[in-house]
């Protein structure tokens, strides 16, 4: 036995080797695009990040950034070390999982029970340690994992969890029989309640731990006490989701509000009483085990109570947000706001088992539980949270196709669903036809579970098409790139495992479930919990902003575990040519690395970050962008988390305040805005927090006043801060609205004043306005609009405002004339732009000598030269941004007379982004005009004739490709690459490519004519 254990640990510890030196070798160094930045920047000063937190992801990422040891740059590569050594663990446990299942089909004793004293032999020590190394090294080189291992993201940690729990029960149930085995179970359930601080998907493995505790508890299992098990434990999963996470800071909050509100007692009183009684119920419990001698009950209490200590992680969250630190998502600083925090109210919610489809028109809305806030003495209503009531004929079981937005209704067309426009009888109004519960449940199993589950499946296993999203999966047959677009034909994550993985997996499976069908049940659960079971739970839209892959780690995992099996299925399948269980299971080994190995050369280069730094480099070049003490006006995620690793992390900044637009439509938001931040001084916002509060004016209708013209927006601003009922109108429920009352808004201007504090450039002198004026456009004011209207009119361009290239134009609420392009922003200046043309998407005056110093001294392109580097869908988008303000600089030179100017910027532009690295993109074909005007009639040539051949390539593709409709966006984008190309051949009196690309956009899209 000890023999066996001993290689048992070290192969074990040499297969987290490999994982850990692949995950260190591809590390990305720096932090990721989405919420990579965030929690980074969170990890280094323990900050408070978005709903509903990760704290003991916090926390360990706070430990590794330690061993930084003052050096900045080195925090990001360690807190994505986290994540990869966090894989690695996974990994490992993995691997030894595999070898207690192999050990007992390769001895003969399926089931559950003690097989630590069982010695195998050599032969089947190679055949059980063969197996585990297969299955671990198949995890650690699939696609999935692989990605989450190397960036600070939460997933690579989870993963972590649901491994070592599941491992910690097969300790246990070779253990079950001994008189201290419960300390497992409560060792299990501590893991548990750290997991709930790194990600919930931890809690879905409960199900299959119930069955392995039924069995070896049960001498004779039945199919009825097994269901009965996983009614069981999912209901336990339900406690710890619904009654311990949110429920006992729920419990605590109506405590607070009864003995604050009610009995005029002290804040907290309410909170210290719930904790009395809690630990006296907690203390009275065990009381009663002892007495009985519960040896069951008193498992089930120490386990809630080491759930609950790790739970605890949960406290920084409210400990670090009462200090008010710089990034503070929703304030969570009592237990109210804790509360609202942990249930992600401001992401709303989906209908999951009952509910309306998108076809329901809602009949009513009714005031629903109250959200209080923290008073001077007492809490306080901030607003009720209104629900929606629909029919009772509107609502379905199961509502999959429950979503009213116009994109998604358009979406769900290409899934099957015949989307038909009524007349309502009752109100003559256009509706939609109510979904079949055909089309509902067609639309779950096509794209829900085919789409969004066996698709990531098997991209893990069978092979994946390309990094586009909605890319499909490549199988065996389709190894061919003839036809192909240049996108995916030559991206480095189109790998082909030739179904290897799946098919030894599959051998795995069955061959497990006929040898030891009680654990083959488990692992089945435990796939099921953690894959399809998380697709009920998500009912995902019908168009995602980014592939959500990562999402089922957790059945990767669980099918890796058929995928080490699968090697003793080979060896099975050998029996009767070999003997030997030497030769046996070495063959068989050597069959089954074959798989992991394919998965390692194929997902390499596309799982290679190692010299990636396009995320940061972008979030420094936006902020270098910018003057001095600027405010900077960003859209959510890929645009602000960067920023904020930049600032927070590396001090990059930090007299530059971004504000995010989405989170301005919240108080909590405003309110941290109006504070300082490092060398931020506070926003000039002039409103009180009673006139922002969540439930007042979160948006302005537009009710036209025919007396009003034109409004000042000072003097606008005014009225709403005195709640004027000048601007009052009454809604259907006859609450008062603030409205504006005509869409044309001025602002005067002190030209003097301007003058003086040197914001005009003097090319621009004669520009500037006495009175800025705009129209709105639009027929809401959003409270995020408000306070760039509060700011324009209190700012007196004091400090710089600036909107990030990236923003959605309707945010920009037709302030265009009055941009000037620098760098990577816009900055609003009173000075009108001349040459302004709201038809040609240019907006900015480009202001040539600051620009040319942003664009080719201040900025960095490191490594966006270098082909052998992986840049996916996300990473291409940023490089495209910097070609478009390339081309618009050069072009200005070009208007200016100054080609020499025009072509040096444009070989630098080529230089630092070639084709090579970062393939063309729509932007490009902007270039042919100036190129021809500084006598680069070749390079404008083959611009247009490469961008030319792959639209076409790409057009003809997808146009014939079977799934060629879910590619909407790549479409769009090669028919605007035709266009431009059309547009750049007619100035430059090229008729042949002209004609070329105009009778290609008639045929792919003839509506478009020219």
């Amino acid at each position: 036995m000890q023999r066996y254990s001993r290689l048992n640990n070290l192969v074990g510890w040499l297969v987290f080797a490999v994982a850990t030196i692949t995950y260190l070798l591809t590390l990305e160094p720096t932090a990721s695009f989405w919420d990579c930045g965030e929690f980074i920047a969170c990890s280094y000063k323990l900050l408070v990040p978005h709903p509903p937190g990760a704290p003991t992801f916090l926390l360990l990422g706070r430990l590794f950034s330690l061993l930084s040891f003052g050096d900045v740059t080195k925090v990001s590569v360690l807190v994505n070390a986290l994540s990869g050594l966090s894989s690695s663990f996974t990994v490992l446990f993995l691997f030894w999982t595999i070898t207690m299942l192999a050990k007992k089909l390769v001895l003969g004793r399926p089931g559950m029970h003690d097989d630590r004293h069982a010695e195998p032999s050599s032969g089947q020590t190679l055949l059980i340690l063969g197996s585990g190394v297969v299955g671990a090294l198949a995890l650690a080189f699939s696609d999935s994992f692989w990605f989450n291992a190397v960036e600070a993201e939460v997933y690579a940690m989870s993963s972590l969890c649901t491994a070592a729990v599941v491992w910690l029960m097969l300790k246990w149930e070779n253990r079950a029989d001994e008189y201290d085995s419960d300390k497992w179970l409560i060792l299990i359930a501590y893991v548990m309640g750290l997991s709930i601080g790194v990600h919930l998907l931890n809690l879905l493995a409960i199900p299959a731990l119930g069955l392995i505790y039924y069995f070896r508890r049960t001498a004779t299992p039945t199919w009825t006490g097994g269901f009965i098990t996983l009614v069981v434990s999912s209901v336990i999963v339900g406690v710890i989701l619904a009654g311990i996470i949110p429920g006992l800071p729920s419990i605590a909050g109506w405590f607070e509000v009864l003995f604050v509100n009610s009995f005029g007692l002290p804040f907290s009183s309410g909170l210290i009483f719930f904790l009395i009684v809690f630990f006296g119920l907690l203390w009275f419990g065990f009381r009663y085990s002892k007495q009985r001698s519960s040896r069951l009950l008193n498992t089930a209490l120490l386990s809630l109570v080491f759930i609950l200590i790790g739970y605890s992680s949960y406290l920084i969250i409210p400990i670090r947000s009462s200090f008010l630190p710089t990034i503070n998502e929703n304030t969570p600083n009592d237990v109210l706001s804790f509360v609202s925090y942990l249930k992600r109210e401001q992401y709303g919610d989906r209908p999951l088992l009952y509910g309306p489809q998108f076809s329901a028109q809602p009949y009513d809305q009714k005031e629903g539980a109250p959200r209080y806030v923290r008073g001077k003495d007492k809490y306080e209503i901030a607003e009720h949270r209104l629900e929606t009531l629909y029919r009772d004929e509107d609502k379905v079981l199961l509502p999959r196709l429950y979503s009213p937005d116009p994109g998604h209704i358009q979406q769900y067309q290409k899934w099957g669903v015949d989307v038909r426009q009524t007349q309502d009888p009752e109100t003559g109004q256009t509706a939609y036809a109510k979904p079949t519960m055909g089309e509902n449940l067609g639309f779950l199993f096509r794209y829900q579970m085919g789409h969004m589950f066996w698709r990531y499946f098997m991209w893990n296993f069978v092979g994946r098409d390309s990094d586009v999203q909605q890319a499909g999966v490549m199988w065996p047959n389709e190894g061919s790139n003839s036809g192909l677009p240049e996108r995916i034909a030559d991206s480095k994550a189109r790998n082909n495992f030739f179904a290897i993985p799946l098919l030894l997996g599959i051998v795995g499976l069955f061959f497990h479930a006929r040898r030891d069908g009680n654990n083959a049940l488990m692992v089945g659960f435990l796939f099921l919990f953690t894959g399809l079971a998380i697709v009920i739970y998500l009912n995902q839209p019908p168009i995602e902003p980014r592939e959500r892959d990562y999402t089922f780690a957790g059945a990767t995992y669980a099918f890796a575990i058929w995928i080490g099996l699968g090697v003793l299925g080979l060896a099975a399948l050998l029996r009767t040519v070999l003997k030997s269980d030497s030769a046996r299971g070495g063959i068989a080994v050597a069959i089954g690395l074959v798989a992991p190995a394919l998965m390692a050369a194929q997902g390499w280069n596309d799982h290679d970050r190692s010299d990636r730094y396009n995320s940061v480099d972008s979030a420094k070049n936006l902020l270098n962008s910018l003057q001095p003490n600027a405010i900077l006006f960003t859209n959510g995620d890929n645009d602000t988390f960067p920023l904020w690793y930049a600032q927070e992390v590396e001090g990059v900044r930090t007299d530059v305040r971004v504000a995010v637009l989405s989170y301005l439509n919240t108080d909590w938001y405003i309110d941290q805005m109006k504070r300082r931040s490092y060398k931020s001084q506070p926003l000039p916002i002039s409103m009180e927090h009673s006139v922002y509060q969540q439930g007042t004016n979160d948006y302005l209708p537009y009710a036209e006043n025919p007396a009003v013209k034109e409004v000042d927006l000072k003097q606008f601003m005014q009225l709403v801060e005195q709640n004027s009922p000048l601007l009052q109108v009454q809604t259907q429920s006859g609450r008062p609205l603030l409205s504006f009352p005509t869409r044309k808004f001025y602002l005067p201007i002190d030209t003097v004043a301007v003058e003086k504090m040197g914001l005009v450039l003097p090319e621009r002198r004669n520009q500037v306005v006495s009175r800025m004026e705009w129209d709105m456009g639009r027929g809401a004011i959003e409270k995020k609009n408000l306070v760039i209207l509060d700011m324009l009119a209190t700012n007196n361009w004091q400090r710089p405002i600036y909107f990030s290239s990236t923003v959605n134009t309707q945010d920009f609420m037709n302030l265009q004339p009055y941009f000037q392009l620098e760098g990577m922003a816009y900055r609003v200046l009173p000075i009108k732009d001349p040459g302004f043309n709201p038809q040609s998407n240019q907006e900015g005056y480009v202001a040539k000598d600051l620009m040319y110093d942003i664009m080719m001294k201040r900025f960095a392109y490191r490594n966006l030269d270098r082909a052998d580097i992986f840049y996916d869908e996300n990473n291409l988008r940023f490089p495209a941004n910097y070609r478009d303000k390339f081309y618009r600089l050069a072009q200005s030179y070009v208007d200016a007379g100054d080609n020499a100017k025009a072509k040096e910027v444009m070989n630098y532009c080529f230089k630092v982004m070639p084709d090579k690295a970062i393939p063309y993109d729509y932007y490009v074909p902007q270039f042919v005009v100036p190129l021809v005007k500084v006598g680069e009639t070749q390079r404008a040539n083959e611009i247009m004739d490469t961008m030319t051949n792959r639209a076409q390539q790409a057009l003809a593709y997808y146009n014939t490709a079977p799934d060629g409709g879910l590619f909407d966006l790549e479409v769009q984008l090669n028919l605007l690459t035709l266009q431009s190309v059309y547009r750049a051949a007619e100035q430059v009196g090229d008729r042949g490519r002209a004609t070329k690309a105009l009778n290609l956009l008639q045929q792919y899209y003839p509506q478009q004519g020219g």
